[in-house]
């Protein structure tokens, strides 16, 4: 790197934090959650202003590379996160609720998708068409499972029944997204490595059989959590990264194997450690993912847009919205949830938030998605997500008091006047 890279480098960086955190304070100033103001400053950062001239002077070829990579481990790490904060136990009480509310929110965006993919494919080419069908209905059945734990915690509605089952269903429905885009990129992928693929199913089981209990031994051994020192979190970071990057060889992206090895951290007794990483590993991703917003936004041209893009735009917000708003709500009252919790429930099935960007992400660099069908989407996420905050004041401006369920049927109405 030239002398005048590193200053460039350095100026960018500093502008992205500044832009990305204050424009995330003001989101939520205004009751929004601060990812919005942060795809925002990714988005004003990008080719839309003037023409690509503001993104060009300040993101030359050179620096680009960098600041991709540095976004790479940023989102490597919020997927690792994830993975982390997932609770199969949230579920719990709650399985035939959560089940029907899973299978609404997934399958009834992800068929209306398909429809959508087929109306798209007209004004955007793709070599799979078959992967580029399936691409889209996951575009439009994805929740935003941390964007929605901040969203339930801001409104202080983790600790209720509708906040619990939130929390369910989108761990739920995350699991199933990231499964189904693992099996388009298989679809996708190709070449002589394409076997590589294969080796998936026994890096599954090594780490459930092997790097699970050895996380177990070293972070909880026999059911109790032990100090986190800087040792044992550099290991934690370490294996993290070597997940990353075991899946990225094996043909899947590297979001997968982060995920996972999240996934496998221990949870017996290990709540206090759990929640410590989280909050270290927050702290990095904090300054690194403003950063992916900002390489995010650099193939993001809004200005380029023409009337039969923006009448695109209209048909994929449509689809998303009657998808997973309706899907989510028939599902739950299929199961006796009140009309105003399934409302809920519904509006906050509708956040996308980073999740939608990290799978769009996935869709460009593997060739589904050409720029403009990206921007397209990308602002579909934007205003999904900024949807959740007045629709959820709308129609759950005052919380249903359900009891917390030790068994299923106790989710179902305790009063008439509740429903409303």
């Amino acid at each position: 790197m030239t002398s005048h890279q590193v200053q460039l480098l350095f100026v960018d960086i500093a502008l992205i934090l500044f832009l990305s955190h204050g424009l995330g304070r003001l989101a939520g100033r205004i009751r929004q959650p601060p990812v919005v103001g942060e795809i925002l400053a990714g988005v004003l950062l990008g080719p839309t202003l003037l023409h690509g001239a503001v993104s060009d002077a300040l993101f030359p070829a050179g620096i680009r590379p960098l600041l991709t990579g540095m976004a790479n481990v940023g989102v490597a790490l919020f997927m690792f996160g994830v993975g982390l904060e997932l609770e199969s136990g949230k579920l719990r009480g709650r399985g035939r609720v959560a089940a029907a509310t899973v299978l609404g929110s997934t399958l009834v965006p992800f068929a209306l998708g398909i429809p959508l993919a087929f109306y798209l494919l007209h004004g955007h080419s793709s070599s799979n068409h078959a992967a580029f069908v399936v691409f889209i209905g996951l575009s439009v059945s994805v929740t935003a499972f941390p964007v929605l734990a901040r969203i339930l915690a801001d409104r202080r509605l983790g600790n209720t029944a509708v906040g619990g089952l939130a929390l369910a269903v989108a761990a739920a429905v995350d699991v199933v997204a990231w499964t189904a885009l693992a099996g388009v990129q298989a679809a996708v992928g190709g070449g002589s490595e394409h076997w590589l693929v294969a080796l998936t199913v026994p890096f599954l089981a090594v780490m459930l059989l092997v790097v699970r209990p050895l996380l177990r031994t070293l972070l909880a051994p026999g059911g109790r959590a032990v100090p986190l020192g800087p040792q044992k979190f550099a290991v934690v970071l370490i294996g993290a990264l070597l997940s990353a990057a075991a899946t990225e060889a094996m043909g899947m992206h590297f979001i997968f194997g982060a995920f996972l090895f999240g996934v496998v951290m221990p949870r017996t007794g290990a709540d206090a450690v759990r929640t410590e990483i989280h909050g270290r590993t927050g702290q990095v991703t904090s300054l690194l993912l403003p950063v992916y917003f900002v390489v995010a936004g650099l193939n993001v041209d809004l200005g380029g847009l023409g009337p039969g893009e923006f009448a695109q735009l209209g048909v994929i917000l449509l689809v998303a919205l009657v998808g997973k708003l309706g899907g989510t709500y028939l599902g739950s009252r299929s199961q006796g949830l009140p009309p105003r919790p399934a409302s809920a429930l519904a509006v906050l099935m509708n956040t996308r938030g980073l999740t939608e960007l990290v799978i769009l992400g996935v869709g460009l660099q593997i060739g589904l998605l050409d720029g403009s069908l990206y921007s397209l989407m990308v602002v579909m996420a934007v205003v999904t997500t900024a949807m959740t905050g007045p629709l959820l004041s709308r129609v759950y401006a005052k919380p249903v008091d359900l009891p917390q369920p030790a068994r299923e049927r106790e989710l179902k109405p305790v009063a008439t006047n509740s429903s409303r």
